[in-house]
């Protein structure tokens, strides 16, 4: 599974100690695992803000196949870090169902904007204000699919996908907030939001290649499951506290959305 991959996401913290969950492709063959060991020959390139990782460290990798709508984490610590390489030591190497997989034919595409390993994300603007802009706020609402970064100060670190109709994703204001849907019940990403707010998001315009990666806080709000479109009565709010744009050298046609995406409700209780 890992070797035919084309795309990873990997969360980890930057040396101010901030989660982000950032995109890394690559020729298939590019994540080479050979017993607890996995090598990652792509990193995060210069102006993504987990490029060049401080080690060691907790991290998560998530490996993701659109067109069979597979997924696998893969949890650790980072063990080194170069230019072009990481290595991570798994603790944890786990598969997932399928759900809310939105079905698409992947492709790496050309990027004039690389400067270094072909298919890396090549960030261009920057804030620390955590404020949406109007493209950000778009991207976010059109969403299928989204990228979720959580950690534990002493249990590690974990890289979710997270899937639903387009509108799934609300934002108010200055905060973003999604539906729980019902999952494998490791409850992973909750769990480690639970004892530490500290999460990261990551979407991508599968049209455009473009990223949007934020990293800030979230809390688990409790409410009545009946007027929550996911039935689970749990959503996630997250306020972001800095942001990232850029670009990743990928193209992804959709061809299906999961049977199992509920319906988006134009109205629900904030």
């Amino acid at each position: 599974m890992l070797a035919g991959r084309s795309f990873a996401v990997f969360t980890a913290r930057d040396h101010d100690s901030a989660l982000w969950t950032s995109p890394i492709a690559g020729e298939p063959g590019f994540l080479v695992a050979g017993g607890t060991a996995l090598t990652v020959h792509a990193t995060p390139t210069t102006g993504d803000p987990p490029h060049n990782p401080p080690v060691p460290q907790h991290v998560g990798l998530l490996a993701i196949d659109f067109g069979i709508r597979r997924r696998i984490r893969v949890n650790g610590e980072l063990t080194g870090s170069s230019a072009d390489t990481l290595t991570v030591h798994a603790d944890q190497a786990f598969g997932n169902c399928p759900s809310y997989i939105q079905q698409r034919h992947l492709t790496t595409t050309p990027s004039s904007t690389h400067t270094t390993v072909p298919g890396h994300a090549h960030p261009h603007t920057a804030t620390d204000a955590g404020a949406l802009e109007d493209e950000h706020i778009e991207l976010i609402r059109s969403a299928d699919t989204f990228f979720l970064g959580t950690a534990h100060p002493t249990r590690g670190a974990d890289a979710s996908h997270k899937g639903g109709r387009p509108g799934f994703v609300r934002v108010e204001g200055r905060e973003i907030w999604w539906p729980d849907y019902a999952g494998n019940n490791l409850f992973n990403s909750l769990g480690n939001i639970t004892v530490d707010p500290a999460t990261a998001l990551l979407f991508i315009d599968f049209t455009t290649g473009g990223t949007l990666q934020l990293s800030g806080d979230a809390q688990v709000e409790w409410l009545d499951p009946s007027a929550d479109e996911g039935g689970t009565g749990r959503r996630v709010r997250f306020t972001p506290r800095r942001i990232r744009t850029g670009t990743v050298a990928l193209h992804g046609d959709l061809v299906s959305f999961s049977p199992h995406n509920p319906a988006v409700r134009t109205s629900q209780a904030t």
